[in-house]
């Protein structure tokens, strides 16, 4: 028989413990012998695993659960305050914070407006957001454990900004900046990619296999999950789909192309269309809200731009369609908030222009995490890398 070797007794251990930890997570309050029934592990193992994870502060007990007969067993449960995770999504006009319990439960959030590109400043308002995140944090066993900001811009397999178009950023390495400020682990993913994992884990993505989530803010990402897997490409830079051609000869993009996908479908598009309009006195600004309320008031110029900008997502999301053929496509960021004006053109454009095939294996759904997406995603790879150097995997975390 061949003998195990201490690095796989180890894996094997780091294995069961990951077995027993998100079996308590997923089903507690549970029993000792429930959880060696469930997984088929050994009730010594099990005990083992139970008396590292209470050690270690992710695993509490509560009092006896009922009795089939002998002693009643004592139930565990996961500790979902063991620890604290800080979540940023950097968006071009603004900064989302937000501090979760390691079930990214959102315990405090706070937004910052952003008028100014000057990286100086905003970097100065990433770290205003996280000290008051971090002060607001409850006691705890672990304090703060990681940061997780999700950036709009190309972030390769080191986590470093390779070019952010929107806010004229190259190579920036925005991961050791706040490291160096914080002492606190830090993960930097694209916003899109963040978006796709929040989406997957907690909102209008869970237990879906293939997706492609769009964010539709100032610009136009896209994050990829395959057979449940965040898709990053070969160097981390996937998903660019905002930059698809939709028109050759069309508007220079600040990517380099022209004719790109979000120069029509993204928050600038409207703006810039809105802003040729005679839609408000000269001293009201052109923005979302104001777009929003107009729209619930009827305002037939709204009404269209919003008509003709949903015509424009959807000439983007054929390409995605016959690309991937994916279970779902996600629409989320800011935009999202326009479904009952924007969701008819999407559809329309669809109905004519995709085959019957694609157009019956293809939901279009819009995101239920709001503006969350992006920091509850980038707020969940924080946790996975901790929980990762604790030895244990959590399921469901990309």
């Amino acid at each position: 028989m061949k003998l195990l070797k201490t690095g796989d007794q180890n894996l094997v251990k780091q294995i069961n413990k990951t077995i027993v930890f998100n079996t308590i997570k997923d089903k507690g309050p549970v029993s000792r012998a429930q959880i060696s029934k469930d997984t088929g592990l050994n009730k010594a193992t099990v005990s083992t695993m139970v008396s590292e994870l209470l050690k270690e502060s992710f695993v509490n007990e509560i009092g006896s659960g009922q009795s089939s007969g002998g002693r009643k067993p004592v139930m565990l449960y996961f500790n979902q305050h063991a620890g604290y995770s800080i979540g940023i999504d950097l968006g071009v006009n603004y900064i989302l914070g937000i501090l979760t319990n390691f079930n990214g439960d959102i315990i405090e959030k706070n937004m910052k407006t952003l008028n100014t590109l000057e990286i100086d400043e905003i970097i100065n308002q990433i770290f205003l957001s996280i000290e008051s995140l971090m002060k607001k944090a409850p006691e705890s066993p672990y304090g703060i454990i990681g940061i997780g900001i999700g950036v709009p811009g190309q972030v390769d397999q080191h986590e470093r900004i390779l070019f952010a178009p929107n806010l004229n950023w190259k190579n920036i390495d925005l991961k050791k900046i706040v490291e160096d400020r914080f002492s606190i682990p830090t993960s930097i993913e694209n916003e899109a990619n963040a978006g796709a994992t929040g989406e997957q884990l907690y909102g209008a993505g869970k237990d879906i296999t293939n997706q492609v989530y769009v964010s539709i803010g100032i610009g136009i990402g896209t994050g990829i999950i395959i057979n449940n897997r965040l898709y990053r490409g070969s160097s981390g830079i996937s998903g660019e789909m905002g930059h698809f051609t939709i028109d050759t000869n069309g508007i220079k993009c600040s990517c380099g192309n022209r004719g790109c996908w979000e120069l029509y479908a993204s928050e600038s598009a409207l703006f810039k269309i809105a802003e040729k309009q005679d839609l408000a006195s000269k001293n009201v600004e052109i923005d979302l809200d104001f777009l929003l309320t107009e729209a619930q008031k009827g305002n037939p110029k709204v009404l269209q731009l919003l008509n003709t900008l949903g015509e424009n997502i959807g000439f983007g999301i054929i390409n995605i369609i016959n690309t991937f053929n994916p279970e779902v496509i996600i629409i989320g960021n800011r935009m999202a908030q326009f479904e009952n004006w924007i969701m008819n053109p999407i559809k329309r454009v669809l109905e004519e222009r995709l085959s019957f095939y694609h157009k019956s294996n293809t939901a279009i759904r819009f995101s239920i995490l709001g503006n969350y997406s992006t920091a509850l995603g980038a707020n969940s790879f924080a946790i996975t890398n901790f929980l990762s150097n604790m030895k244990i995997t959590e399921t469901g975390l990309v």
